[in-house]
């Protein structure tokens, strides 16, 4: 039956953490709940955990009601985003301890600590102590510590933020392996799209306290059904031009005429708000994308390998996603061009009335 939350709503003083969650993870799932800072997202991974209780609602695990039982009562394993370890341990033992506690047999203890030791590439390290050890194999011995015990639930708190881009996209890959050979409930939280994309598995998108969307992540990205849903689920966040069509066909923005084909075909007359991810926007005119939205740049921010610019068109801006490292004087006068056939239409209440046709 695996983990059923039940309006779980979080309340601190006056301020509303959680507001009515209901969720329901299978068992051997992997879930990934996506949100921005200050969504709620450990608020939620610490009631699901045990170690808070919610202000009302109800958790259920395999059809036990758990919401009043303690974690230490609970199978339930969790990693945060700090390098949680005990200092005065070696790595074996760190990764023992919470099997110790539980009174497993020694070479039962051994047998769980080598295997875990040796998915997480740890087995030259277990005589180390934590203060020996790089930042991310410190955090490899927090999750190993989360894994021997081979709990029910398994939460993970943004675990991989706090360490350098290589690394990251290295546990990213061994994470999804690791996951996809246990029976555990994996729920995992994270602020960044990609992350979420590259887990896959099942998404919930959460915001200020409140579930936004649920569904397989690839559906979640590639339909959300508010625009709200959809900034949370595009980095940069999804741009929106205002929109409108009349019997004379459809206008976006600064008075760019846009074809009524494809996912626009058969859209009433009315006003929308019509959505592009900056990914989807080019510099240069294109066979597939001859749509002209033209605008001032703002601003110009190097990110790595990507270059992001921002545009004020009329009264509204948006921002272009360019592969590769460039600059781009303030107040200039830009051009990019995007493909019709990526636009998502909302209702002027935030909500999908259509989505780019998926392959």
């Amino acid at each position: 039956m695996g983990l059923i939350l039940q309006d779980i709503t979080k309340i601190v003083g006056r301020e509303t953490y959680l507001s009515e969650i209901n969720l329901e993870f299978a068992p051997g799932s992997l879930n990934v709940i996506l949100g921005r800072t200050l969504a709620g997202k450990t608020s939620l991974l610490r009631i699901m955990a045990g170690l808070d209780r919610p202000t009302s609602g109800k958790i259920s695990i395999s059809g036990q009601d758990v919401t009043g039982v303690s974690v230490r009562k609970r199978s339930v394993a969790m990693v945060y985003q700090q390098f949680i370890n005990y200092p005065s341990l070696t790595v074996y033992d760190n990764i023992a301890s919470p099997l110790k506690i539980s009174g497993l047999a020694k070479k039962e203890i051994d047998r769980r600590v080598r295997e875990t030791a040796a998915m997480l590439h740890l087995e030259e390290m277990l005589d180390r102590a934590p203060a020996e050890l790089s930042g991310g194999q410190q955090q490899r011995t927090a999750i190993a510590r989360a894994l021997v015990k081979e709990a029910q639930l398994l939460l993970l708190d943004e675990p991989l933020v706090n360490l350098d881009y290589k690394l990251r996209e290295e546990l990213r890959v061994e994470l999804q392996e690791i996951f996809r050979k246990r029976s555990a409930i994996v729920v995992y939280t994270t602020t960044e799209p990609s992350e979420a994309l590259m887990l896959g598995g099942h998404s919930v998108v959460l915001d200020e306290g409140r579930v936004l969307q649920t569904g397989t992540t690839a559906r979640v990205y590639q339909r959300p059904e508010t625009l709200r849903a959809a900034e949370v689920f595009s980095d940069p966040p999804i741009n929106a031009l205002d929109a409108e069509i009349s019997a004379e066909g459809a206008v976006m923005g600064d008075g760019i005429p846009i074809p009524l084909t494809g996912q626009l075909a058969g859209l009433a007359e009315g006003k929308y708000r019509f959505a592009f991810r900056s990914n989807h926007l080019w510099l240069s005119r294109r066979q597939d994308a001859d749509i002209a939205i033209a605008g001032k740049v703002e601003m110009s921010e190097i990110n790595g390998s990507e270059t992001f610019i921002y545009v004020h068109h009329g009264k509204q801006a948006f921002v272009v996603q360019q592969d590769g490292v460039n600059t781009y004087s303030i107040g200039s006068e830009i051009t990019v061009f995007i493909n019709p056939e990526h636009l998502f239409v909302y209702d002027t209440a935030g909500w999908l009335k259509a989505a780019p046709q998926v392959a």
